[in-house]
């Protein structure tokens, strides 16, 4: 069950963290004849990580995939991306904190499956979309309305960002 974030705990974020397949998805994937690799995004998330940055709050994706399709709707949404990560989410984002020097309170991750109960654990604000896995919404501070690939990315940022204002 979830346990409930106040408009404090969220005004204090200063550091997005966004899993990509079934956070910006809806977690399918298309697969052509030639093996190319398709997904559906909303539109509505890319407005809500631009408005996240009108507030001062940096984003970035953390993916386990490797396909070039995390990389180019990073890159169209100017956000910064890591795939490929395996088991190393957690690590990968605890170095990224370091480097930052951020406050892990400040830390807010948004995922859906058990390879982000590692992140979700650990940063200040643990946030995951409404199908998330069972086993992520037992840890989740924060459970979206809306289905991954759905809007979810954009409620999170509209949370956060009202929030801040």
């Amino acid at each position: 069950m979830a346990i409930p974030i106040t408009k404090d705990h969220l005004s204090a974020v200063t550091f997005v963290v966004f899993d990509f397949d079934g956070v910006f998805t809806d977690n399918r994937v298309l697969v052509g004849e030639d093996g190319r690799e398709s997904v559906y995004c909303s539109r509505s998330d890319g407005l809500g990580v631009q408005m996240l940055g009108r507030v001062g709050v940096d984003c970035m994706v953390l993916s386990t995939e490797t396909n070039p399709v995390v990389s180019a709707r990073a890159t169209k949404l100017q956000l910064e991306c890591k795939q490929g990560l395996g088991d190393t989410k957690w690590a990968t984002l605890r170095t990224i904190i370091t480097e930052r020097g951020l406050d892990l309170r400040a830390v807010a991750y948004v995922g859906n499956d058990v390879n982000d109960l590692d992140c979700l654990r650990n940063v200040g604000i643990s946030i995951c979309v409404a199908d998330a896995y069972p086993e992520v919404q037992d840890v989740a501070q924060f459970i979206t309305s809306r289905m991954g690939g759905y809007g979810a990315v954009r409620e999170v940022c509209d949370l956060i960002a009202q929030a801040k204002t």
